[in-house]
């Protein structure tokens, strides 16, 4: 595995990987500073680490990962992503309780995709849909009574 890091990371791998519990989400991307920033800037998440090869974000009580892509350039996945221009076509990465109309308007304010503007859907929620640097469909969403 190619790292760029240099020194430790925040905790041992194992130790952290220990700790994990429930669904995970790992998402395998080309630029880990670029996919933190998106997240930090238009979704609202606490960046709990982050390396050139790494990373941990935080949101509403949810946690995923960021691996950049030439981590994984040994694994079986690795070409699954390569050129990939929209990296998990038909999953959509629900946040709930994350104001839609505030990540909509920061997501235009940075330059990046939305498909669908923030609409009161028919199952009761509120939601935008948003792409980061990589494609990933990202649907920020609240109940339509509090929204």
């Amino acid at each position: 595995m190619a790292k760029k890091r240099t020194g430790d990371p925040w905790m041992p791998a194992p130790k952290y990987g220990a700790s994990l519990r429930g669904l995970g989400v790992n998402l395998l991307v080309s630029d880990v500073a670029a996919s933190v920033a998106f997240a930090q800037s238009v979704l609202g998440a606490e960046t709990v680490y982050a390396d050139p090869d790494f990373a941990v974000l935080r949101l509403e009580g949810g946690e995923w990962m960021l691996h950049a892509d030439h981590t994984y350039e040994n694994h079986p996945l690795s070409g699954f992503v390569a050129g990939a221009e929209g990296r998990g076509i038909g999953a959509e990465i629900r946040l709930h309780g994350v104001d839609p109309d505030a990540a909509e308007t920061r997501a235009r304010a940075g330059g990046y995709t939305v498909l669908a503007g923030a609409l009161d859907k028919a199952h009761g929620l509120r939601e935008v849909y948003i792409l980061d640097p990589d494609g990933y469909c990202w649907v920020p969403d609240v109940p339509v009574s509090s929204a």
